[in-house]
C-alpha cells in the first residue's frame, strides 16, 4: 500500500506560479513513477507530468511544456510540481498519482497508475 499527501494548492492570478508537493509514504518498492493528473469541472481527469523515481526520466502533456516542471527528492519520498506561467484554464484539482508493479507501462498513460492522494485545488484567475 502506497499513501500520498499532496499539498501546495491555492488561488494564484494569471502569470503567476505555484509548486505543488507530494510526499509518498508506505510500501513504495515497486513504485517506479510518480505523476500528476488534474480534473476540472465536467471534465475527465488528464495526464499532466511524470518522473521515474530511478533515471528521472520525465513526462510532460504538450499544454504544459515549457511552463511546468516536475521534480522529485528521493531522500524525502517527495515529488514537485513547480507551475510557472499559470493560465485560467489551468485551474483544476490537481491528484498526485503513483504506479505500481513490475510491468513498465508508460507513466503518460493513466492505466500505469494504481495509488491516488486526495487531490489539492489550483485555481488561476484572469
Amino acid at each position: 500500500q502506497v499513501q500520498l499527501v499532496e499539498s501546495g494548492g491555492g488561488l494564484v492570478q494569471a502569470g503567476g506560479s505555484l509548486r505543488l508537493s507530494c510526499v509518498a509514504s508506505g510500501r513504495t518498492f515497486t513504485n517506479y513513477a510518480m505523476g500528476w493528473f488534474r480534473q476540472a469541472p465536467g471534465k475527465e481527469r488528464e495526464f499532466v507530468a511524470a518522473i521515474t523515481w530511478s533515471a528521472g526520466t520525465t513526462y510532460y502533456a504538450d499544454s504544459v511544456k515549457g511552463r511546468f516542471t516536475i521534480s522529485k527528492d528521493n531522500a524525502k519520498n517527495t515529488v514537485y510540481l513547480q507551475m510557472n506561467s499559470l493560465k485560467p484554464e489551468d485551474t483544476a484539482v490537481f491528484y498526485c498519482a503513483a504506479t505500481e508493479g513490475t510491468r513498465w507501462v508508460p507513466p503518460s498513460q493513466i492505466r500505469a497508475y494504481k495509488y491516488w492522494g486526495q487531490g489539492t485545488q489550483v485555481t488561476v484567475s484572469s
